[in-house]
């Protein structure tokens, strides 16, 4: 194989459009998370995005004892500690037997001193559906009026739905998308997941995989999710297979185009998360629904590279911060 492409903070860089528009977006999103709980009908203000919590549990990263020489410095113990949060894509948290198939696994790695390593904000599709920052920005801005303003907000909502077909019509998003469809009912634990985008690794950049082992897709068909899922965390051992794929060329393995899979690098294993049964956290516990998954509050050299990565710093800094402040504000009035 060639030498890995290096990281170059180029791949980050908005231009002062995008930065206006961001801007714009910021104000929307405190906007949604301060009204998220009437959105949502909950006693807390919710995230904007991946609202629903459907389980958090403590979990254990087991290293490969024969990984690459190039990745020995950045997994160094044998095993470090998580955190796993599962959760629903939607922004508005909604008590319904039947959720859309858009799940989250964030993994939070702490060293031995539980210092925080990295967040991995994990999803059960590979692929984003657009690559212009500026038609994201304006898209996820109209979302989150929708929500707030409701029908008076609808058509510019459509009008942004309309500019972002031509980026789901790739090959690799029409073949995940039909797979995703046939998947529909299947357990949350089945799934594979992903990095949306790609992450640093020293000098180096990655995208992740994460493989359940041995997971039977109808667990729980007639219950709701959450409680299939919380059900079988308590009773059985999970374990998944933890893959990376590594940036060479930006031809086959593209940073700031995310509707298309990399191609021509191979899936190298890392390791193995294990969530022994019976470590699930209270997910209604005030402390667990505290906890951030901001990718950008890892250490330096394994946060997220792309611009549309770098949204997502900003999105995550407004949220948390809006969150954590009014959430810290209902705690103390419940206490």
């Amino acid at each position: 194989m060639p030498n890995p492409l290096k990281y170059n903070k180029k791949f980050d860089e908005l231009n002062e459009e995008e930065k206006k528009l961001l801007a714009i977006n910021k104000k929307t999103i405190a906007d949604f998370v301060e009204q998220s709980s009437s959105i949502s009908d909950v006693n807390y203000a919710t995230r904007n995005a991946h609202a629903k919590t459907y389980a958090a549990a403590e979990g254990t990263l087991w290293i490969e004892p024969d990984i690459p020489e190039s990745l020995q410095p950045f997994f160094d113990k044998d095993k470090f500690d998580l955190i796993i949060r599962f959760s629903n894509a939607q922004l508005k948290i909604q008590n319904s037997k039947k959720d859309i198939p858009a799940y989250g696994f964030a993994v939070q790695i702490r060293d031995e001193k539980g210092l925080l390593l990295a967040n991995y904000p994990l999803v059960n599709f590979p692929l984003f559906p657009v690559n212009s920052v500026s038609t994201f920005l304006k898209l996820f801005t109209a979302v989150n009026k929708f929500y707030i303003k409701k029908w008076s907000s609808l058509f510019p909502l459509l009008f942004q739905v309309i500019k972002m077909i031509p980026s789901l019509l790739t090959g690799d998003m029409i073949r995940h998308t039909i797979r995703l469809f046939r998947k529909r009912n299947d357990f949350i634990l089945s799934f594979d997941y992903y990095s949306i985008g790609a992450y640093r690794l020293g000098d180096q950049m990655i995208k992740i995989k994460l493989c359940p082992q041995s997971v039977d897709k109808n667990t729980g068909r007639k219950q709701k999710m959450k409680d299939s899922l919380q059900n079988y965390l308590q009773a059985q051992d999970f374990t998944a297979d933890v893959l990376i794929q590594i940036c060479y060329k930006l031809k086959d393995q593209p940073i700031n185009k995310l509707n298309v899979e990399w191609k021509n690098t191979p899936f190298i294993k890392i390791g193995e998360v294990r969530i022994n049964k019976d470590s699930l956290l209270d997910s209604r516990d005030c402390t667990t629904e505290l906890l951030s998954f901001n990718p950008f509050e890892s250490k330096i050299f394994f946060q997220p590279v792309g611009k549309i990565q770098k949204l997502r710093d900003e999105a995550y800094r407004v949220s948390v911060q809006t969150r954590r402040k009014i959430n810290k504000l209902l705690h103390g009035k419940n206490s």
